[in-house]
């Protein structure tokens, strides 16, 4: 397993990387490490092993240097049938992809299980997108686009629907997208910090004021 680097770390240019965490999550089978490795190397490899890897991947978005930690993550039942992102795992993550196959039923439901888990967890604030993967096998499909938005729309999610196999575009507008969620989260807690910060700085005023 590889590492998150550190998030003081600079590009060459002097400017300091914006890290962000991503936690790949789905059943097993649905693409997930293609689709990982497609925005990687932008490469298709369709067969992988029962392997759980965190990938390090440096871009450069809108003139900004991002540094991408990818937890590829491998899919395990527990004793109730259900799959969950760990403690360990939903602190470590930024953003979230929760992918699921339109072909197949039962990994849409699983997708929605985690869904759910992650919005009981940490709420409504956690960045996410669910993805509709194999789009390339619409002959064969099982879940309706219309049903991957309305559970994107109910648990506050961004939603989109790709092909692993067939482009990178898309992959990289997955990817893009969820940066984008990422910022506005991280934009949105420092605000509300400086608001914090400038509340307690205001009372402790007032309270000194009413001391004296």
């Amino acid at each position: 397993m590889v590492l998150p680097l550190s998030s003081n770390e600079k590009s060459e240019r002097g400017q300091q990387k914006l890290q962000i965490n991503v936690l790949v999550l789905g059943a097993g089978h649905v693409g997930k490490s293609a689709l990982t490795v497609r925005f990687l190397t932008r490469r298709f490899i369709g067969e992988y092993g029962d392997i759980e890897t965190v990938y390090t991947h440096n871009v450069t978005v809108d003139g900004r240097e991002i540094c991408f930690n990818i937890w590829d993550s491998l899919y395990s039942q527990n004793s109730k049938g259900t799959s969950h992102a760990s403690e360990q795992q939903m602190c470590w993550a930024d953003g979230f992809i929760f992918v699921y196959s339109i072909c197949d039923r039962a990994s849409f439901n699983v997708a929605r299980q985690q869904v759910q888990r992650l919005r009981q967890v940490k709420g409504g604030r956690a960045p996410a997108l669910i993805v509709g993967n194999k789009r390339d096998l619409r002959h064969r499909r099982a879940v309706s686009g219309e049903e991957g938005r309305l559970l994107a729309l109910a648990s506050r999610c961004g939603f989109l629907e790709v092909s692993a196999a067939e482009t990178y575009h898309g992959v990289l507008v997955a990817f893009h997208q969820l940066l984008g969620l990422v910022r506005e989260s991280k934009a949105a807690a420092k605000k509300a910090a400086g608001l914090r910060g400038i509340v307690r700085s205001v009372s402790a005023v007032f309270g000194k004021r009413r001391a004296e």
